[in-house]
């Protein structure tokens, strides 16, 4: 038997022929992957009368498989924003990476210096004029319109981030923000918005609390955190790619709260012993 590494996983030549690895070498154009492996589920986000709350769980899916416990989809951006992420994880560590950088340069130019002359004197510098925002940083608003633009742009080169993105912050005239954008680039703004299986079952009861502007407007934040829980809560009892350890951000004016490790409740399948025929018991 052939044990060597580069022979597992094949069928033996010996029983059924020499291996074909004809179709391997091909004069077609280079292709990207169309299929996301490890996936994250449902984003949400819910507007109230000083900022925005969001959640998101902290499992990454391997198919079916509830392979990675710890992943953590909502991340910071300058902080002024929060960027909740849906879809493959891979794209969404592409993404954060990006902002990433845009955020550093975003700070070298809201401290008066240049990206590309670090070492001169803040005072030496004027960037107010090169910044998309006065005060030299992306508000909510304008990262989510460069995000929309970028995700358009990677649909159209066909090589599509396959993510469904929550921003939530502050706009230009600092009202709450909120807003989504998909792999095609399709984008809206509402005072509650979820991803994924939370579009259907999260939003109906977010939209009972919060179906207007006007709705938002009145909601505290206690209220808010309250209502994400709920939905948090019964997506984790309705989603089989969910889980009850999520992360939870809160944006306000005075910046971005996020707590990464929140529980849903303990022992969350003990209504179960009270169920009629369940386990041992008889009927």
């Amino acid at each position: 038997m052939d044990h060597r590494p580069q022979a597992w996983g094949r069928p033996r030549d010996d029983v059924y022929g020499p291996y074909d690895a004809s179709y391997l070498h091909t004069s077609m154009p280079k292709t990207a992957t169309q299929s996301p492996i490890v996936t994250g589920t449902s984003v949400i986000a819910i507007k109230f009368k000083d900022g925005v709350v969001m959640a998101a769980d902290n499992l990454a899916s391997y198919g079916s498989l509830a392979r990675f416990t710890d992943v953590k989809r909502l991340r910071p951006f300058l902080s002024t924003s929060v960027v909740g992420f849906g879809g493959d994880v891979s794209d969404m560590q592409f993404l954060d990476r990006h902002l990433t950088e845009l955020a550093i340069d975003e700070a070298y130019e809201a401290e008066g210096c240049s990206a590309g002359d670090v070492s001169s004197s803040p005072s030496s510098t004027s960037s107010s004029d090169s910044s998309p925002n006065k005060n030299g940083q992306l508000n909510a608003s304008n990262l989510h319109k460069y995000l929309t633009k970028l995700m358009y742009r990677r649909r159209n080169s066909f090589d599509p981030l396959w993510n469904q993105i929550l921003v939530a912050g502050f706009d230009s005239a600092s009202q709450p923000f909120l807003a989504s954008v998909d792999l095609r680039g399709t984008a809206f703004t509402s005072p509650s918005l979820a991803t994924g299986y939370g579009a259907m079952l999260a939003q109906p009861i977010m939209r009972k609390y919060a179906a207007t502007e006007e709705d938002a407007a009145r909601l505290t934040r206690e209220e808010a955190v309250k209502v994400v829980r709920e939905c948090m809560k019964v997506l984790f009892y309705r989603d089989a790619r969910s889980l009850d350890r999520f992360s939870l951000a809160v944006v306000t004016k005075d910046g971005v709260e996020i707590s990464e490790d929140e529980v849903l409740e303990e022992q969350s399948w003990a209504f179960a012993e009270r169920i009629r025929g369940y386990g041992t018991q008889t009927v």
